[in-house]
């Protein structure tokens, strides 16, 4: 048989969740041959997880379950090595050096969307396929294309703006045109186990939020404390380490200044922390490194453009300009507060991803 007259095959990533669960429903239904595969990001006997954040039973039960029901194979790969190499050791690196890092951004490069393409090649599958709520297609070069899900409130082109065009072109996103409402009612009506199971809202192997005691245990180390400084580096009083403050904090600060102080920047080398007032947390612009450009190959001049400076934050207009092979700089129509290196930049024309950056410096 030529392989014009071959059934398409996907590599199904599944979660155990719902999303996942009808991505696969939806793609059997539409005579794709589906390869269902969960990946297991932490080991029981991993020594950077405690007991809640290890393997999670229940979801693996719930997407053998689902697979089961569809009539399509299963298996589970175990991923925690590369997991803790790509994401985590990534994580903590970021943060010692003074960062906040996107934890969900570096996975989906390396893991959804990096190592499942190895074992969809290995299993003989033509493409992956996933849960996102993103749109993926074509313009009339052939130039493969990210858009925003027609569910903006679900929309999570944010965390996949890393995406290569071959990465782009083996991909479906199942769910890119429908609402979340939508997705748990097809899961309902099929009598799904997982159809109103919570989305999960946490770092997955962080569980509780503390990042700080996550990063302590894995390094077997403190974080001393240190200066908290004016903007002109006046000595204001003391905070409990350097890594446990975010450009934009108010809360937990534990000092009183007689008036509301806000973190506006941290040095790791001198372990200081800057306050200021929340007028001081505004910036005109910033510079990114690290570059991915979706929509164009390059930028040969500077654009208009709305940016995303992190996951929740509105869109903002500004001009961009390729200041590097390496470096999008974005001027700001509108100061912007809290612009946080180590957060990933991402560029918007309308409903269309132009791409991406992490965030290095702002002014």
């Amino acid at each position: 048989m030529s392989d014009r007259n071959k059934t398409p095959s996907a590599l199904l990533a599944m979660s155990g969740g719902v999303d996942s669960s009808v991505c696969a429903l939806l793609l059997r239904d539409a005579g794709i041959d589906c390869y269902g595969v969960m990946m297991r990001l932490f080991s029981p006997c991993d020594v950077l997880s405690d007991t809640a954040a290890c393997a999670d039973p229940e979801a693996e039960r719930d997407a053998a379950r689902i697979a089961a029901l569809l009539g399509i194979p299963f298996e589970i790969c175990d991923l925690s090595a590369d997991f803790r190499r790509d994401v985590i050791d990534y994580f903590i690196n970021t943060y010692l050096e003074g960062g906040t890092p996107n934890p969900c951004v570096e996975c989906n490069k390396t893991l959804k969307f990096g190592k499942l393409l190895q074992i969809a090649d290995a299993r003989g599958c033509d493409t992956i396929a996933t849960g996102h709520y993103a749109r993926i297609g074509q313009d009339t070069n052939g130039r493969w294309l990210l858009t925003c899900a027609a569910d903006r409130s679900k929309d999570q082109t944010y965390v996949l703006w890393q995406l290569s065009q071959e990465q782009l072109s083996r991909t479906r996103l199942p769910l890119g045109e429908l609402t979340k409402a939508e997705v748990r009612e097809i899961a309902e009506a099929h009598g799904f186990c997982n159809a109103r199971r919570r989305d999960s809202q946490d770092i997955c192997f962080i569980p509780d939020g503390d990042y700080v005691a996550f990063i302590r245990r894995t390094l077997h180390c403190d974080f001393p404390s240190g200066d908290f400084v004016d903007l002109n580096g006046k000595v204001l009083g003391r905070h409990n380490g350097a890594i446990r403050y975010t450009v934009g904090q108010r809360k937990g600060l534990g000092i009183a200044l007689g008036k509301p102080a806000y973190v506006c920047g941290k040095d790791m080398r001198t372990n200081t922390v800057t306050l200021g007032t929340n007028e001081d947390l505004f910036r005109s612009g910033l510079t990114a490194h690290g570059i991915n450009l979706i929509a164009v190959d390059r930028l040969p001049t500077p654009i208009r453009a709305q940016a995303k400076i992190r996951y929740s934050a509105a869109p903002a207009p500004c001009t961009v300009e390729q200041t590097a092979e390496n470096e999008l700089t974005v001027r700001f129509d509108t100061p912007q507060r809290a612009i946080t290196s180590g957060q990933s930049l991402v560029l918007y024309d309308g409903d269309l991803v132009l791409g991406g950056g992490v965030i290095d410096s702002f002014f």
